[in-house]
């Protein structure tokens, strides 16, 4: 049995999760309301205060799908009940965030401002000029949008400058030793 499969997930209060026909799961909470459909031949049953995912046979397909039901499920459960941040820091001389109404007016060294608009659900702060802070209810897509704005200027190994996720090792390299013999 897959240990991440097998252990239920706890329901808090406050909080409904419903599987209706097709595996649809939808999970309703104090901050949202999540919905996803999920691989037909996992069996998820709610009982009481608990979501329990069994799988039809041993197949590697199946016990593969197992783990990763029961998770896509729980980061549902808690992204209704507390949301998932993500924290990016920019550094460069030059390189700035600015929030503007709900978009992301970021300054990257480019010829033109870069202007990111956040989906339904994803709010963008940007608390100092060089940390940006993504907050929301799907992991998933907090992910997804923190990859989208790293993307913009990835940090580069000589200088580190660039946008790297907080916490972030980047591997540096060293540059020329200069030019001897001229």
């Amino acid at each position: 049995m897959s240990r991440i499969g097998r252990a239920p997930i706890v329901i808090p209060a406050g909080v409904t999760v419903t599987v209706e026909e097709g595996n649809l799961v939808k999970v309703k909470g104090p901050k949202g309301e999540l919905s996803r459909t999920l691989h037909p031949e996992m069996k998820i049953t709610v009982e009481d205060n608990t979501v329990k995912v069994e799988r039809p046979s041993e197949d590697k397909k199946h016990k593969s799908l197992h783990g990763l039901t029961r998770t896509l499920i729980n980061n549902m459960v808690v992204g209704v009940t507390e949301t998932y941040t993500k924290t990016l820091e920019i550094t460069g001389v030059g390189y700035r965030a600015v929030r503007q109404g709900n978009n992301l007016n970021l300054s990257l060294g480019f010829s033109h401002p870069c202007i990111i608009e956040p989906p339904k659900g994803i709010t963008l702060d940007a608390p100092a000029a060089n940390q940006i802070v993504i907050n929301g209810i799907d992991k998933e897509l907090v992910g997804a949008m923190a990859a989208k704005i790293r993307s913009l200027r990835e940090p580069e190994p000589y200088k580190g400058k660039g946008i790297k996720y907080a916490g972030e090792k980047i591997r540096r390299k060293v540059g020329k030793a200069g030019a001897k013999g001229k």
